[in-house]
């Protein structure tokens, strides 16, 4: 089987060609996110800045709840335990005796205190500071240089008003002991003096983060934390590990303690690498390349088996069984994929490093991030390939070895047909699907864009389901519209009728192509456009906005809002706060907000209540409907650094994108969110209040309201859409230059006879390129309904509003491409093929 497998690859390799170019490309999209999956997951960053520490005692740095349920069953109960965290944005402190009494344990040498915070650091001329490759700022007390351990390489220790910083950010600010730095943290704008610098032995700094030490003394007034947020124990020469963490336990109560590798945890959340948003982002990449793989490669490996219905023919008449012939058809697919992996699996690596470092220029992946090659990835990436190329040929084959004997007699061979009932039945299963998440699921909310491309591959599955259904019934209106024009047109009307399995598996990806890559991006662009109108409207009452680089403390913000003749202001302080829903916490990006004045300087579009005092919250509409939530009630939060209060829902606002969910006191967030500053004061004013904030605070800048949407996850929803709409739009355009190919390449004997007939090459290019030109019409007729359901349903569910072109020219460029790009891949393959060598009939008359 295997020898006549090889055989026939080898005499069809023409028509093979593209399937094996298919299989290869998804193979390598496969390893590619698969890859970056895997390096993501496993990506942790070294317990650098605790290297000294034998153990870690950590504040906390995520709500965990547990939810318990219980159920009855025949007398008998069961409980069921759910345990749900929830990473918290700041650190948790550690109660302020803590090291001391660690330091009294037998064994230990020293219990250091380490307070960590984030800080704002510039230049006397106001450039601002950043570590190695764009790295935060964390701040500490001198103390704790001891963890990593820093040690000073020139000056001293730091006494008041200053600070030690370590080589690299020396170098790179051109400080020197002596020069002089605006440190801001939300407890105000200090200028301080440098007075040593230090580094980790070997290097400048740590990978991940800058460092800057104050005073002990100064830690608690430059910080503003209650505590140390985390405790470095150093052990004696000879301890015993295992019975020093057990006392350090013991002393530690319900603080986590932590030892080894798992010692970086205990870390400012803020500065350390972020992956969150790289997870979901290649996971999604994972799922959208699977299912454009079974698309493409099932289209391609029926083209090819349909190309091979006489051979098939053949091969019955000598005895071959149905059996039989799925095998050698499965076994051509794995021997087929098996060849393509080879090359495939380094490709993937090459686009996992292309995509790695795209990501990394767009901030959405941290500097530190490195792509791992792992080899269950590349076997699991070709297994998936073989596995999704052999069942493309096992359903293809279904009904083609059927095939009656005597057709092999036959000048062309047609599949038998039926299997119509499976059809319809997949298609009502995937449309009720569809229906069910456009209508069931709340697409304004946080999962809207995943469901909507969910809802586009269900809708796709029925358009290939009932692809020669749905065909035929556009290809007649089509053809007939493009016929009109001569014999050329009415014959090329005539062809598609008759071949409307040919078309649909051309059809088919022009519609994936579209409708796929039109959703998500007039989706995003949908987004995008609704958050800069809200926002315009949020800003339009403040006649100019206030901003810092890095960000306002609070106390600064409100000596500049009691300014004579400052009528209304509003100032945000970004956070992120966490509520909990059913024993499950939920983290929302959140507003603090300070409000001062007769006038309103921002508006939410309040629905119900009013804007939040001291004890209260306000929260979105949609946030407060999916909670239950109304004004008056009591709802627990909890705060960037894990802190749980009680607050009562003052109000329920509309105006939600690109702001936030939740709005807080701004003092209670400053308070309890580790970096604590201000980002933008909206202010109605009158008079010379522009010269005399640039007067008392000349670093700050003074623009009107411009609209603009705040960046938020810019960076990684960038990468992310990127990322998707390359593989998608580039598999289907090889999906669709693949199929056209492999469908006139079966079309030899065809294009001879005509020839033969006394049609000239000029006439049969006419006949292609008008059936072209219908099959195209076709598909973009198809994907531009999908486009229509979900795109349409996702805009009803944003604001109430139905659209379809909700950018024109996003649309007019999908259009145009995607036919431009079917209009070629029909022309050129069928024009290679019609010269006179490539026609076997003719070629056989010479």
């Amino acid at each position: 089987m295997i020898r006549l497998a090889l055989g026939t690859l080898r005499q069809h390799r023409g028509a093979y060609a593209g399937t094996f170019f298919a299989a290869l490309l998804a193979v390598a999209l496969l390893v590619g996110g698969g890859l970056l999956l895997a390096s993501v997951l496993t990506a942790k960053p070294p317990a650098d800045r605790f290297a000294a520490a034998m153990i870690v005692v950590s504040g906390g740095r995520d709500v965990t709840l547990e939810k318990v349920t219980t159920t009855q069953k025949k007398d008998k109960s069961k409980v069921k335990r759910k345990v749900k965290s929830e990473r918290l944005t700041g650190a948790g402190s550690l109660p302020v005796d803590l090291a001391g009494r660690l330091g009294d344990l037998p064994g230990v040498a020293a219990a250091v205190a380490d307070v960590a915070f984030p800080v704002q650091t510039s230049t006397p001329d106001g450039r601002p500071l950043r570590g190695a490759d764009g790295a935060p700022v964390i701040g500490h007390g001198w103390a704790s240089a001891a963890l990593t351990p820093y040690l000073l390489r020139s000056g001293a220790a730091p006494g008041r008003g200053e600070v030690v910083i370590d080589a690299d950010l020396a170098r790179r600010s051109g400080s020197t002991v002596g020069g002089r730095l605006l440190v801001t943290t939300k407890t105000g704008a200090r200028t301080m003096v440098v007075s040593g610098v230090a580094a980790p032995a070997g290097r400048d700094g740590l990978p991940a983060q800058g460092a800057l030490f104050v005073a002990d003394g100064e830690v608690a007034t430059v910080s503003g934390l209650p505590g140390p947020t985390a405790v470095g124990v150093l052990a004696r020469p000879g301890a015993d590990p295992v019975a020093l963490r057990a006392a350090v336990g013991q002393v530690a109560g319900d603080h986590e303690v932590l030892t080894g590798a798992d010692r970086v945890r205990a870390d400012l959340p803020g500065a350390l690498p972020d992956y969150i948003g790289p997870i979901s982002i290649f996971g999604f990449v994972i799922g959208i390349t699977a299912f454009a793989a079974v698309f493409v490669l099932t289209g391609t490996v029926t083209l090819g088996v349909r190309q091979r219905l006489r051979e098939l023919a053949l091969l019955r008449t000598a005895g071959a069984t149905p059996g039989q012939l799925r095998r050698l058809l499965g076994v051509e697919s794995l021997l087929l994929a098996g060849a393509a992996a080879l090359p495939g699996a380094p490709l993937g690596v090459l686009f996992a490093h292309l995509v790695a470092a795209r990501f990394r220029e767009l901030g959405a992946v941290p500097a530190q991030f490195v792509v791992r090659t792992n080899v269950l990835v590349l076997v699991a990436a070709a297994a998936a390939g073989m596995v999704v190329t052999f069942v493309g040929a096992r359903v293809a084959g279904r009904r083609a070895v059927r095939i009656a004997p005597t057709q092999a007699l036959a000048e062309t061979a047609d599949a038998p047909t039926g299997g119509l009932a499976p059809r319809v039945a997949v298609a009502v299963v995937t449309t009720a699907g569809a229906i069910a998440l456009l209508v069931f699921v709340p697409l304004d909310g946080p999962l809207g864009m995943g469901m909507s491309f969910v809802s586009s591959a269900l809708l796709l599955c029925t358009v290939a389901a009932l692809g020669p259904l749905l065909v035929r019934a556009l290809t007649t209106p089509v053809s007939r519209l493009v016929g009109v024009g001569g014999p050329t047109g009415w014959l090329a009307g005539l062809v598609t009728r008759a071949e409307r399995r040919r078309v649909a598996a051309i059809a088919v990806p022009l519609v994936l192509m579209f409708a796929i890559n039109a959703t998500m991006l007039l989706n995003s662009a949908l987004l995008g456009q609704l958050a800069q109108r809200e926002q315009q409207d949020r800003t339009a009452a403040a006649t100019a906005q206030v901003t810092a680089p890095g960000g306002l403390p609070l106390d600064t913000v409100e000596r500049l809002v009691a300014l004579d003749g400052v009528t209304g202001a509003a100032a945000t302080l970004p956070t992120r706060a966490i509520v909990e829903q059913g024993g499950k916490p939920e983290d929302f990006a959140s507003q603090g907000l300070l409000v001062a004045g007769s006038e309103a300087a921002l508006d939410l579009d309040l629905r119900s209540g009013t804007l939040p005092g001291p004890g209260a919250f306000a929260a979105s509409a949609y946030v407060a409907g999916q909670y239950g939530w109304r004004v008056g009630d009591d709802v627990r939060v909890w705060l960037a650094d894990g802190h749980q209060v009680d607050l009562r829902l003052a109000g329920v606002y509309a105006r939600a994108r690109g702001f936030g969910d939740l709005v807080l006191p701004a003092a209670l967030v400053a308070a309890h969110d580790p970096r604590g500053l201000v980002s933008t004061v909206g202010l109605r004013y009158g008079g010379d209040v522009p010269d005399r904030i640039a007067a008392s605070w000349p670093g700050l800048r003074l623009a009107p309201t411009l609209g603009a949407a705040p960046a938020g996850d810019a960076q990684n929803q960038q990468g992310a859409w990127e990322l998707m709409v390359v593989i998608s739009l580039g598999f289907t355009a090889i999906a669709v230059v693949n199929t056209f190919a492999i469908a006139t390449a079966a079309r030899r004997r065809e294009f001879a006879d005509l020839r033969l007939a006394g049609a000239t090459t000029g006439q049969l290019h006419r006949l292609v390129d008008r059936e072209a030109t219908i099959t195209v019409a076709v598909g973009l007729v198809l994907g531009a309904l999908v486009t229509a359901i979900v795109v349409g349903a996702f805009s009803a569910a944003q604001d109430g509003t139905v659209r379809v072109v909700v950018d024109a020219g996003t649309y007019a460029g999908m259009l145009g491409g995607v036919a431009a790009l079917g209009l070629v891949a029909g022309a050129v393959p069928a024009r290679v093929l019609l010269r006179r060598r490539g026609l076997p009939a003719l070629g056989d008359g010479r």
